[in-house]
């Protein structure tokens, strides 16, 4: 085979296991997708019913030290 020839099958064969990767993330993507709609719908039917989630306290702000105005130093 010749250089160029095999040049040309290294890159056919990058092209084949990039396709089969991309191939396989859609179809997790599709399977996720999947999941979160059945999960959205979970969601929506318990809260037809009534289902809320208890109301979380606030939260106190932590204080923050207040800055002083820069002064110019010089006049």
């Amino acid at each position: 085979m010749t250089e160029q020839q095999n040049h040309l099958k290294s890159v056919v064969e990058q092209q084949r296991v990039l396709l089969n990767e991309i191939q396989e993330l859609t179809n997790r993507l599709n399977n996720k997708k999947e999941v979160a709609l059945k999960l959205q719908g979970i969601v929506e039917y318990l809260t037809e019913i009534g289902v809320t989630l208890p109301q979380e306290a606030p939260q106190p702000e932590a204080e923050q030290p207040q800055e002083e105005p820069a002064t110019e130093e010089g006049q």
